[in-house]
């Protein structure tokens, strides 16, 4: 059950962040969580927000860029040696990790939630599930 990422292109100007955040404030949709890359000219935000279709259509009708991406998210214990953990089952599933990033959710204190971009996620997601391990879908996200 992998979900939408949004990756919004942005121009490395000040305030070009402030104004995707804007349109998605005025729109009630609420960001779950951010992950910002830059280069020299450009910004790359990946966000996980509780509407994706939504988003996308606002973002892109305030002439943003903004492309969907499917990403894992998974639960993570809230202890010492949690995500090494996991990343242990992603490293017997032979799952390569191109990027991930995390958040917490507030509804559940006992956890964070990681997001992971692996080159094919939908194989990767049958060896995880293989291992025992739960993909959180986009209800869930919708409902952290």
């Amino acid at each position: 059950m992998s979900i939408k990422q949004i990756s919004v292109f942005l121009e490395n100007k000040p305030g070009r962040l402030q104004k995707m955040t804007h349109v998605l404030a005025k729109h009630d949709i609420d960001m779950r969580a951010l992950s910002l890359a830059e280069t020299k000219d450009f910004g790359i935000a990946r966000i996980i927000v509780n509407d994706v279709l939504d988003a996308v259509n606002v973002l892109k009708d305030a002439d943003f860029i903004a492309n969907l991406t499917s990403v894992l998210a998974v639960a993570v214990p809230d202890e010492p040696g949690g995500l090494d953990k996991l990343l242990q089952i992603f490293a017997e599933a032979n799952v390569n990790i191109e990027y991930m990033y995390a958040f917490l959710g507030a509804k559940d204190i006992n956890h964070a939630y990681m997001i992971f971009r692996t080159s094919d996620t939908k194989a990767s997601e049958a060896k995880l599930v293989g291992k025992g391990l739960k993909i959180l879908s986009q209800e869930d996200i919708a409902n952290i």
